[in-house]
């Protein structure tokens, strides 16, 4: 692997094709699909798994490739991936944010920017990332929901920004998202927790993960629920409780 500092359009793949593994890597996780629908792989020196289902794969890839458009043109603030219940209300954010440091004109992109990191450097933030994001359940547990959670990706523009139009049905066309979705659409009692970041000196990358007001307040009166729950004495499984 190169030690020249990294190039506009190496940042742009790197970031893009990151954000893929870690898509991947979310839905497994946070177990939105059965664990039998993903194999185990390895990317940036770390084990991760991802989905060998062919159509999820084929929207992944293609969005995926939509969000590497528009980093090229600058365009992107988040890219945020939801995981919504039945109701399509959404109960976790996974948020990537994006700042371009730099602007580079085209003849330049393929030309190495002298204050950015190696793709060495930027192959072992992208493993931190990863091996943080795996132990996500034990900072915020289990969702327990089972066929009631899917899941959508939004990308969300710089103010005033469009997205590139598109000729061809790879990526599919984006459509609006639900406001309740996007990262402005959360509650005040909304609860985020930061995963990793790194500045490639082209192209800042965070990510973060908020567990909806919704969500929270849900988890909350399960918890009155079973406080208030009686004890039936003359059940033999209730001798068992704690």
């Amino acid at each position: 692997m190169s030690e020249e500092p990294l190039t506009f359009n190496q940042t742009v793949y790197a970031i893009a094709e990151f954000i893929e593994v870690a898509i991947h890597t979310i839905l497994y996780v946070r177990q939105v699909y059965p664990a039998e629908i993903f194999v185990r792989r390895k990317k940036y020196d770390t084990p991760v798994f991802q989905s060998r289902h062919p159509a999820l794969n084929e929207y992944i890839s293609g969005a995926v490739k939509a969000i590497g458009d528009e980093l090229a043109y600058g365009r992107v603030d988040k890219v945020v991936v939801i995981i919504k219940d039945k109701e399509q209300i959404a109960l976790e954010r996974f948020i990537f944010s994006v700042e371009t440091m730099i602007e580079v004109d085209a003849f330049n992109k393929d030309t190495s920017v002298e204050e950015a990191v190696t793709p060495v450097s930027l192959t072992q933030y992208f493993r931190s990332f990863l091996v943080k994001l795996s132990m996500i359940e034990a900072q915020m547990g289990q969702m327990h929901l089972g066929d009631e959670i899917s899941f959508a990706i939004i990308i969300e523009l710089k103010e005033d920004a469009v997205p590139t139009h598109s000729d061809t049905a790879d990526p599919p066309p984006w459509i609006p998202a639900v406001t309740q979705h996007t990262s402005s659409g959360t509650s005040d009692n909304a609860e985020l927790h930061m995963i990793r970041a790194v500045n490639t000196g082209i192209i800042n990358l965070s990510l973060a993960v908020q567990e909806s007001g919704e969500k929270i307040s849900r988890e909350q009166q399960k918890k009155q629920s079973k406080k208030r729950k009686p004890v039936d004495h003359n059940d033999k499984d209730s001798k068992l409780q704690l």
